[in-house]
Protein backbone atom coordinates (compact mmCIF):
# COMPACT_ATOMS: atom_id res chain seq x y z
CA UNK A 1 0.00 0.00 0.00
CA UNK A 2 2.80 2.36 0.82
CA UNK A 3 4.09 1.94 -2.79
CA UNK A 4 0.75 2.02 -4.22
CA UNK A 5 1.23 5.82 -2.44
CA UNK A 6 4.25 6.37 -3.78
CA UNK A 7 2.87 6.19 -7.39
CA UNK A 8 -0.09 7.49 -6.77
CA UNK A 9 1.56 10.71 -5.77
CA UNK A 10 4.24 10.35 -8.91
CA UNK A 11 0.94 10.61 -11.53
CA UNK A 12 -0.06 14.04 -9.33
CA UNK A 13 3.04 15.48 -9.64
CA UNK A 14 2.94 14.75 -13.19
CA UNK A 15 -0.22 16.29 -13.79
CA UNK A 16 0.64 19.21 -12.12
CA UNK A 17 3.66 19.63 -13.67
CA UNK A 18 1.50 19.59 -16.96
CA UNK A 19 -0.64 22.19 -15.42
CA UNK A 20 2.76 24.35 -14.33
CA UNK A 21 3.93 24.37 -18.04
CA UNK A 22 0.64 25.54 -19.80
CA UNK A 23 -2.25 26.73 -17.28
CA UNK A 24 -0.94 29.16 -14.47
CA UNK A 25 -2.13 31.91 -16.39
CA UNK A 26 -5.90 31.27 -16.55
CA UNK A 27 -6.15 31.28 -12.80
CA UNK A 28 -5.21 34.77 -12.59
CA UNK A 29 -6.81 35.86 -15.87
CA UNK A 30 -10.43 33.88 -13.91
CA UNK A 31 -10.28 36.04 -11.12
CA UNK A 32 -10.03 39.73 -12.62
CA UNK A 33 -6.08 40.36 -11.48
CA UNK A 34 -4.42 43.28 -13.35
CA UNK A 35 -1.77 42.65 -15.70
CA UNK A 36 1.07 43.11 -13.07
CA UNK A 37 -0.40 41.15 -10.31
CA UNK A 38 -0.63 38.09 -12.85
CA UNK A 39 2.70 38.20 -14.39
CA UNK A 40 3.54 37.71 -10.82
CA UNK A 41 1.29 35.40 -9.91
CA UNK A 42 2.77 33.22 -12.97
CA UNK A 43 6.19 33.80 -12.04
CA UNK A 44 5.58 32.40 -8.59
CA UNK A 45 3.12 29.54 -9.30
CA UNK A 46 4.75 27.98 -12.26
CA UNK A 47 8.21 27.84 -10.42
CA UNK A 48 5.96 26.26 -7.39
CA UNK A 49 4.13 23.79 -9.82
CA UNK A 50 6.75 22.40 -11.98
CA UNK A 51 9.19 22.24 -9.05
CA UNK A 52 6.25 20.42 -6.66
CA UNK A 53 8.15 17.00 -6.27
CA UNK A 54 9.21 18.04 -3.20
CA UNK A 55 6.42 18.62 -1.72
CA UNK A 56 5.09 15.61 -3.04
CA UNK A 57 7.96 13.77 -1.98
CA UNK A 58 7.60 15.52 1.07
CA UNK A 59 3.72 14.70 2.33
CA UNK A 60 3.55 10.80 0.77
CA UNK A 61 6.99 10.06 3.35
CA UNK A 62 5.45 12.29 6.01
CA UNK A 63 2.45 10.35 6.57
CA UNK A 64 4.47 7.23 6.29
CA UNK A 65 6.00 7.90 9.68
CA UNK A 66 2.76 8.94 10.76
CA UNK A 67 1.07 5.81 10.21
CA UNK A 68 3.53 4.12 11.74
CA UNK A 69 3.10 6.31 15.03
CA UNK A 70 6.69 8.13 14.33
CA UNK A 71 4.71 11.27 14.04
CA UNK A 72 8.09 13.16 16.09
CA UNK A 73 10.27 13.25 12.80
CA UNK A 74 7.36 14.94 10.68
CA UNK A 75 8.22 18.06 13.24
CA UNK A 76 12.02 17.88 12.05
CA UNK A 77 11.25 17.41 8.42
CA UNK A 78 8.47 20.41 8.50
CA UNK A 79 10.65 21.88 10.55
CA UNK A 80 13.90 21.69 8.14
CA UNK A 81 11.65 23.05 5.35
CA UNK A 82 10.02 26.10 6.92
CA UNK A 83 13.09 27.34 8.15
CA UNK A 84 15.15 26.74 5.10
CA UNK A 85 12.11 28.75 3.30
CA UNK A 86 12.87 31.61 5.71
CA UNK A 87 16.35 31.64 5.32
CA UNK A 88 16.53 31.61 1.54
CA UNK A 89 13.57 33.95 1.12
CA UNK A 90 15.72 36.91 1.63
CA UNK A 91 18.51 36.10 -0.28
CA UNK A 92 16.45 35.12 -3.13
CA UNK A 93 14.25 37.58 -3.45
CA UNK A 94 16.83 40.98 -2.94
CA UNK A 95 19.96 38.96 -3.84
CA UNK A 96 22.15 39.24 -0.43
CA UNK A 97 25.80 37.87 -0.82
CA UNK A 98 26.70 35.58 -3.99
CA UNK A 99 22.47 34.94 -4.54
CA UNK A 100 20.57 36.63 -7.52
CA UNK A 101 18.06 39.04 -6.92
CA UNK A 102 15.42 37.40 -8.28
CA UNK A 103 12.31 39.02 -7.02
CA UNK A 104 9.31 36.59 -6.91
CA UNK A 105 10.68 33.97 -7.82
CA UNK A 106 13.31 33.94 -5.69
CA UNK A 107 9.93 33.65 -3.21
CA UNK A 108 9.05 30.72 -5.25
CA UNK A 109 12.69 28.99 -5.31
CA UNK A 110 13.30 29.55 -1.97
CA UNK A 111 9.72 28.12 -0.98
CA UNK A 112 10.53 24.63 -3.51
CA UNK A 113 14.02 24.29 -2.16
CA UNK A 114 12.73 24.35 1.63
CA UNK A 115 10.33 21.57 0.41
CA UNK A 116 12.79 19.33 -1.51
CA UNK A 117 15.26 19.58 1.75
CA UNK A 118 12.01 18.53 3.50
CA UNK A 119 10.90 15.41 0.91
CA UNK A 120 14.82 14.40 1.07
CA UNK A 121 14.95 14.14 5.05
CA UNK A 122 11.49 12.53 5.17
CA UNK A 123 12.56 9.46 2.32
CA UNK A 124 15.58 9.44 4.25
CA UNK A 125 14.16 8.73 7.85
CA UNK A 126 11.59 6.67 6.15
CA UNK A 127 14.48 4.02 5.49
CA UNK A 128 16.59 4.89 8.53
CA UNK A 129 13.73 4.15 11.25
CA UNK A 130 10.52 3.07 9.66
CA UNK A 131 11.00 -0.45 10.14
CA UNK A 132 7.37 -1.25 9.67
CA UNK A 133 7.03 -0.48 5.99
CA UNK A 134 10.01 -2.30 3.53
CA UNK A 135 10.06 -0.18 0.53
CA UNK A 136 10.35 -2.38 -2.91
CA UNK A 137 10.39 -0.45 -6.06
CA UNK A 138 12.06 -2.93 -8.06
CA UNK A 139 9.16 -5.44 -7.30
CA UNK A 140 6.47 -3.17 -7.39
CA UNK A 141 3.48 -3.83 -9.80
CA UNK A 142 0.33 -1.57 -9.83
CA UNK A 143 -2.76 -3.00 -8.56
CA UNK A 144 -6.15 -1.73 -9.66
CA UNK A 145 -7.46 -3.38 -5.91
CA UNK A 146 -5.18 -1.39 -4.10
CA UNK A 147 -5.18 1.84 -6.02
CA UNK A 148 -8.65 1.73 -5.10
CA UNK A 149 -8.91 1.33 -1.41
CA UNK A 150 -6.63 4.07 -1.07
CA UNK A 151 -8.30 6.31 -3.32
CA UNK A 152 -11.55 5.62 -1.45
CA UNK A 153 -10.19 6.89 1.82
CA UNK A 154 -8.15 9.65 -0.44
CA UNK A 155 -10.31 11.09 -2.71
CA UNK A 156 -12.56 12.79 0.17
CA UNK A 157 -9.51 14.27 1.52
CA UNK A 158 -9.07 15.63 -2.15
CA UNK A 159 -12.33 16.90 -2.78
CA UNK A 160 -12.04 18.94 0.81
CA UNK A 161 -8.99 20.40 0.07
CA UNK A 162 -10.33 21.29 -3.33
CA UNK A 163 -13.47 22.44 -2.19
CA UNK A 164 -11.74 24.93 -0.32
CA UNK A 165 -9.57 26.37 -2.97
CA UNK A 166 -12.91 26.52 -4.78
CA UNK A 167 -14.50 28.74 -2.23
CA UNK A 168 -11.68 31.15 -2.04
CA UNK A 169 -11.91 31.76 -6.15
CA UNK A 170 -15.95 32.58 -5.04
CA UNK A 171 -15.45 34.51 -2.44
CA UNK A 172 -12.82 36.83 -4.15
CA UNK A 173 -14.86 37.12 -6.80
CA UNK A 174 -17.90 38.20 -5.08
CA UNK A 175 -15.48 40.62 -2.79
CA UNK A 176 -14.09 41.96 -5.64
CA UNK A 177 -17.43 43.77 -6.91
CA UNK A 178 -16.74 46.05 -3.14
CA UNK A 179 -12.76 46.71 -3.73
CA UNK A 180 -9.42 44.92 -4.46
CA UNK A 181 -8.91 45.58 -0.69
CA UNK A 182 -12.04 43.79 0.74
CA UNK A 183 -10.01 40.74 -1.30
CA UNK A 184 -6.55 41.70 0.44
CA UNK A 185 -8.61 41.44 4.08
CA UNK A 186 -9.95 38.23 2.87
CA UNK A 187 -6.27 37.51 1.93
CA UNK A 188 -5.30 38.18 5.30
CA UNK A 189 -7.71 36.88 7.44
CA UNK A 190 -6.62 33.41 5.61
CA UNK A 191 -3.58 33.94 6.49
CA UNK A 192 -3.97 34.57 10.20
CA UNK A 193 -6.44 31.61 10.66
CA UNK A 194 -3.71 29.82 9.67
CA UNK A 195 -1.98 30.41 13.18
CA UNK A 196 -5.17 29.00 14.71
CA UNK A 197 -5.83 26.04 12.52
CA UNK A 198 -2.23 24.94 12.16
CA UNK A 199 -2.05 23.29 15.40
CA UNK A 200 -5.31 21.61 15.32
CA UNK A 201 -4.89 20.42 12.43
CA UNK A 202 -1.27 19.61 13.71
CA UNK A 203 -3.57 17.26 16.99
CA UNK A 204 -5.67 15.61 14.35
CA UNK A 205 -2.72 13.96 12.68
CA UNK A 206 -1.91 12.33 16.37
CA UNK A 207 -5.67 11.98 16.84
CA UNK A 208 -6.64 9.96 13.76
CA UNK A 209 -3.96 6.61 14.11
CA UNK A 210 -4.98 6.56 17.51
CA UNK A 211 -8.98 6.62 16.84
CA UNK A 212 -7.73 4.10 14.05
CA UNK A 213 -5.56 1.72 16.40
CA UNK A 214 -7.76 1.45 18.78
CA UNK A 215 -11.01 0.73 16.81
CA UNK A 216 -9.49 -2.03 15.43
CA UNK A 217 -8.00 -3.38 19.19
CA UNK A 218 -11.88 -3.05 19.53
CA UNK A 219 -11.60 -0.22 22.77
CA UNK A 220 -14.71 2.23 21.99
CA UNK A 221 -13.59 3.61 25.63
CA UNK A 222 -9.93 5.12 24.52
CA UNK A 223 -11.73 6.16 21.33
CA UNK A 224 -14.26 8.37 23.53
CA UNK A 225 -11.32 9.81 25.65
CA UNK A 226 -9.51 10.50 22.80
CA UNK A 227 -11.74 12.56 21.06
CA UNK A 228 -13.63 14.09 24.20
CA UNK A 229 -9.51 15.18 24.56
CA UNK A 230 -9.54 16.99 21.22
CA UNK A 231 -12.25 18.53 21.59
CA UNK A 232 -11.54 20.44 24.88
CA UNK A 233 -7.93 20.96 23.43
CA UNK A 234 -8.90 22.04 20.03
CA UNK A 235 -11.86 24.33 21.73
CA UNK A 236 -9.28 25.86 23.66
CA UNK A 237 -6.76 26.72 21.14
CA UNK A 238 -9.28 28.65 19.11
CA UNK A 239 -10.84 30.30 21.60
CA UNK A 240 -7.56 32.14 22.46
CA UNK A 241 -7.09 33.00 18.84
CA UNK A 242 -10.91 34.32 18.47
CA UNK A 243 -9.80 36.19 21.39
CA UNK A 244 -7.25 37.73 19.43
CA UNK A 245 -9.40 38.61 16.99
CA UNK A 246 -11.68 40.36 18.94
CA UNK A 247 -8.89 42.16 21.43
CA UNK A 248 -6.67 43.24 18.64
CA UNK A 249 -7.47 43.18 15.54
CA UNK A 250 -5.82 46.77 14.25
CA UNK A 251 -2.39 44.94 15.39
CA UNK A 252 -2.88 41.91 13.59
CA UNK A 253 -3.87 43.80 10.35
CA UNK A 254 -0.64 45.83 11.20
CA UNK A 255 0.81 42.99 10.74
CA UNK A 256 0.77 42.76 6.68
CA UNK A 257 1.08 46.22 6.70
CA UNK A 258 -2.46 47.62 6.59
CA UNK A 259 -3.68 50.46 4.81
CA UNK A 260 -6.03 52.66 6.56
CA UNK A 261 -8.81 51.45 4.28
CA UNK A 262 -7.51 48.07 4.80
CA UNK A 263 -8.27 48.42 8.75
CA UNK A 264 -11.53 50.07 7.94
CA UNK A 265 -12.80 46.74 6.64
CA UNK A 266 -10.67 44.32 8.16
CA UNK A 267 -11.48 44.99 11.69
CA UNK A 268 -15.22 44.66 11.85
CA UNK A 269 -13.81 41.47 8.87
CA UNK A 270 -11.82 40.09 11.89
CA UNK A 271 -14.23 40.29 14.36
CA UNK A 272 -16.81 39.02 12.92
CA UNK A 273 -15.24 35.75 11.19
CA UNK A 274 -13.80 35.09 14.04
CA UNK A 275 -16.92 33.99 15.78
CA UNK A 276 -16.95 31.18 14.10
CA UNK A 277 -13.52 30.05 15.49
CA UNK A 278 -15.92 29.20 18.82
CA UNK A 279 -17.64 26.52 16.88
CA UNK A 280 -14.47 25.22 14.18
CA UNK A 281 -12.71 23.47 16.82
CA UNK A 282 -15.52 20.67 17.03
CA UNK A 283 -16.08 20.11 13.63
CA UNK A 284 -12.55 19.79 13.20
CA UNK A 285 -12.25 16.86 15.54
CA UNK A 286 -15.30 15.28 13.85
CA UNK A 287 -14.07 15.56 10.89
CA UNK A 288 -10.74 13.31 12.15
CA UNK A 289 -13.03 10.77 13.50
CA UNK A 290 -14.76 10.34 10.41
CA UNK A 291 -11.42 9.69 8.80
CA UNK A 292 -10.02 8.00 11.50
CA UNK A 293 -13.21 5.25 11.08
CA UNK A 294 -13.07 5.11 7.56
CA UNK A 295 -15.99 7.52 6.70
CA UNK A 296 -13.60 9.90 4.27
CA UNK A 297 -16.97 10.73 2.66
CA UNK A 298 -18.87 12.28 5.90
CA UNK A 299 -15.79 14.64 6.08
CA UNK A 300 -16.29 15.31 2.42
CA UNK A 301 -19.95 15.97 2.75
CA UNK A 302 -19.56 18.38 5.83
CA UNK A 303 -16.65 20.23 3.82
CA UNK A 304 -18.63 20.63 0.90
CA UNK A 305 -21.61 21.65 2.80
CA UNK A 306 -20.05 24.32 5.15
CA UNK A 307 -17.85 26.06 1.93
CA UNK A 308 -20.06 25.08 -1.14
CA UNK A 309 -23.35 25.02 0.22
CA UNK A 310 -23.85 27.25 2.55
CA UNK A 311 -20.83 29.74 2.51
CA UNK A 312 -20.42 30.93 -1.01
CA UNK A 313 -24.28 30.98 -1.70
CA UNK A 314 -25.18 33.00 1.46
CA UNK A 315 -22.05 35.38 0.79
CA UNK A 316 -23.42 36.12 -2.17
CA UNK A 317 -26.50 36.79 -1.09
CA UNK A 318 -25.76 39.27 1.92
CA UNK A 319 -23.39 40.69 -0.63
CA UNK A 320 -26.74 42.19 -2.63
CA UNK A 321 -27.48 44.03 0.60
CA UNK A 322 -24.35 46.76 -0.81
CA UNK A 323 -23.21 45.84 2.77
CA UNK A 324 -19.59 44.37 2.72
CA UNK A 325 -19.97 44.03 6.97
CA UNK A 326 -22.79 41.61 6.07
CA UNK A 327 -20.97 39.50 4.01
CA UNK A 328 -18.63 38.34 6.82
CA UNK A 329 -21.41 36.86 8.84
CA UNK A 330 -21.92 34.14 6.10
CA UNK A 331 -18.46 32.74 8.21
CA UNK A 332 -20.52 31.84 11.57
CA UNK A 333 -23.64 30.76 9.90
CA UNK A 334 -21.48 28.51 7.85
CA UNK A 335 -19.83 27.18 10.64
CA UNK A 336 -22.86 26.77 12.84
CA UNK A 337 -24.66 24.63 10.39
CA UNK A 338 -21.78 22.81 9.60
CA UNK A 339 -21.44 22.28 13.79
CA UNK A 340 -25.17 20.42 13.28
CA UNK A 341 -24.49 17.51 10.54
CA UNK A 342 -20.90 17.43 12.15
CA UNK A 343 -22.87 16.28 15.45
CA UNK A 344 -25.46 14.00 13.33
CA UNK A 345 -22.73 11.97 11.04
CA UNK A 346 -20.61 11.31 14.46
CA UNK A 347 -24.08 9.95 16.27
CA UNK A 348 -24.98 8.18 13.18
CA UNK A 349 -21.25 6.81 12.93
CA UNK A 350 -21.16 6.07 16.46
CA UNK A 351 -24.11 3.62 16.90
CA UNK A 352 -22.96 1.79 13.44
CA UNK A 353 -19.44 1.04 14.17
CA UNK A 354 -18.99 1.77 18.18
CA UNK A 355 -22.27 1.08 19.65
CA UNK A 356 -22.10 -2.57 18.21
CA UNK A 357 -18.34 -3.15 19.85
CA UNK A 358 -19.57 -1.82 23.50
CA UNK A 359 -23.08 -4.02 23.41
CA UNK A 360 -20.57 -7.09 22.66
CA UNK A 361 -18.57 -6.04 25.30
CA UNK A 362 -21.18 -6.04 27.87
CA UNK A 363 -22.49 -9.56 26.27
CA UNK A 364 -18.91 -10.81 27.58
CA UNK A 365 -19.00 -9.15 30.85
CA UNK A 366 -22.62 -10.67 31.76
Amino acid sequence: MAMHGIFLEAIGYLIFLLFGLTATRLVFTLQGADTSITQYGVDYLSIVLCFSFGIYTEVIFERLLQSTGKTIYTMFTQGLGAILNIIFDPLLIFGIGPFPAMGIKGAAAATVLGQIAAGILALFLNFRVNDEIQLHIKEFKPDIKAIGNILYIGVPSILMVAIGSIMTFCINNILVVFSSTAVAVFGVYFKLQSFAFMPVFGMNNGIVPIVAYNYGARKPERIKKTVQLGMIYAECIMFCVFLLMQMIPTQLLKLFSASDDMLAIGVPALRTISLSFLLAGICVVCTSFFQALGSGVSSMLISFLRQLVVLVPLAYLLAQTGDLSMVWYAWPIAELVSLAFSIVFFIRLDRKLLKPIRDDQKTAVN
